[in-house]
């Protein structure tokens, strides 16, 4: 990538960028570039995929509530207000024919 493309992409996205603004980019762009090659560049071919990597460096169990109810049934009140309803379920106009 270099500076013609940082300032391309800048008037493709309608964005206002100054010389100084598109040397700076570039440079933020490169270095995440860099990186990206070197975690490309580290073998993974024997690794298992983490669901919770976190779980490698920490001995901590998901942290999940309770599946609980927690609020009322509250259905007769909030179909009180419906125009229309059929068997606790809100009616409305056909939209699409």
């Amino acid at each position: 990538m270099n500076l013609e493309d940082v300032k391309r992409i800048a008037h493709l996205s309608h964005l206002a960028i100054s010389e100084d603004e598109a040397k700076a980019t570039l440079e933020q762009l490169q270095k995440v570039f860099n990186l990206v090659e070197q975690m490309q560049a580290v073998n993974t071919d024997d690794i298992e995929p983490l669901a919770h990597p976190i779980e490698q460096i920490m001995t901590i169990a998901q942290p999940l509530r309770d599946d609980v109810v927690t609020e009322l049934d509250q259905r007769d009140a909030y179909m009180k207000n419906a125009p229309a309803e059929h068997d606790g379920l809100f009616l409305v106009p056909k939209v699409i024919e």
